[in-house]
């Protein structure tokens, strides 16, 4: 018998602890900090350690910063004794980029091991902060854990592969749509978000079944916003089912294309500076688009779905679900959602990520 945590777990607890600005350390001798919630205090205990700290960035962050990114995904940036935290933010949040362009000189670093830093930014990415890292290399990291409380990890368990789901529950749920609805709840091992399958009568198990993968959309589908599709996207596949008398919309805890609503707000921000949604995830260190489709397969197949005909607009769904050992027999379009507040918005969709309208 034993109360130790598993390496899920010290993941799920490493993914808190940044969140709050705690330190991580990894085995391979890392101390981590998330660039986001970096303090004075723990800034300058840092730099006591004698090691020379180190920012890290994506390749993306570094393409906006004209900074070499000798990695390719991730730069490792030297950070100059003279500077201090706000330096870090403003290397780390694009913010501020318009109006203070000047950042550097940046020193990016040739030499060392990549591996622990390319860990480190995937680790605040899953704790939905800033992708940028404060990092220096420690002696005796098991040591140091122990003696500052922190949690360790070890780089193997910074993993890309998708968390277990757990089907926790169903009910019966009366829908406006049809009085034949059942939600189902699914968590997954690593701590992470909730989600969540919505059932529109009794779908047959054996024949293709009308889905959608919805995304959460806070700002589109609660408040109604008008700068994108997600709202109406919503309820017209709702509507849609329910018409035809089955379906399944699954609706993944994936705000902002996976990066989280905070994230998602400063992508907002950015392109009220005049950037597309595509370039404002760049800026912000994120690929065009972080979510996990896997999840959604994995949900279908736990509910005994092999067969699909999908509600949307983008084919990289499509092909990611059949990559995921599902066959979708159907990609059916969802046209809905078009205003003058959002036009430039689906056009760059349409541009950038391929949908078709």
């Amino acid at each position: 018998m034993s109360f130790l945590p598993t390496a899920t777990e010290r993941l799920a607890r490493a993914r808190s602890d940044l969140r709050m600005g705690v330190p991580v350390i990894l085995s391979q001798g890392y101390i981590i900090l998330a660039a986001e919630r970096l303090t004075q205090d723990r800034f300058e205990s840092l730099k006591s350690l004698g090691a020379n700290p180190v920012l890290t960035i994506t390749g993306w962050r570094a393409q906006t910063l004209k900074v070499a990114a000798y990695d390719g995904d991730v730069a490792r940036i030297a950070l100059p004794s003279a500077m201090g935290i706000n330096w870090v933010n403003s290397v780390a949040d694009p913010a501020d980029d318009l109006n203070y362009p000047m950042k550097g000189p940046l020193k990016a670093l040739r030499d060392g091991r990549a591996g622990p830093h390319r860990s480190a930014i995937a680790l605040i990415k899953s704790a939905r902060l800033l992708p940028a890292a404060v990092i220096a290399e420690i002696d005796e990291p098991s040591k140091f854990a122990l003696k500052h409380d922190l949690t360790l990890l070890s780089t193997n368990a910074i993993t890309s592969d998708t968390s277990p789901l757990n089907r926790i529950i169903h009910a019966n749920l009366p829908l406006d749509v049809s009085d034949a609805g059942r939600l189902h709840i699914f968590r997954p091992d690593d701590g992470g978000e909730e989600h969540y399958a919505i059932e529109i009568g009794q779908p047959d198990r054996s024949k293709p079944v009308l889905t959608r993968l919805h995304s959460a959309c806070f700002t589109g589908d609660v408040l109604g916003s008008l700068k994108c599709d997600c709202g109406p996207q919503l309820r017209g596949a709702m509507i849609q089912m329910g018409n035809e008398g089955a379906g399944i919309l699954l609706y993944l805890n994936q705000e902002g294309r996976g990066i989280g609503l905070a994230n998602k707000m400063r992508a907002y921000s950015l392109q009220d500076q005049g950037f597309d949604t595509v370039e404002a995830n760049h800026r912000l260190g994120f690929e065009d688009d972080e979510r996990d489709f896997r999840i959604g397969a994995s949900i279908l197949k736990e509910m005994g779905f092999k067969q699909i005909r999908l509600l949307t607009n983008n084919p990289n769904k499509v092909a990611r679900l059949e990559s995921s050992g599902l066959e979708v027999t159907e990609r059916v379009p969802l046209k809905v959602g078009k205003n003058p507040f959002n036009e430039n918005y689906l056009a760059t969709k349409a541009a950038k990520s391929g949908h078709l309208f």
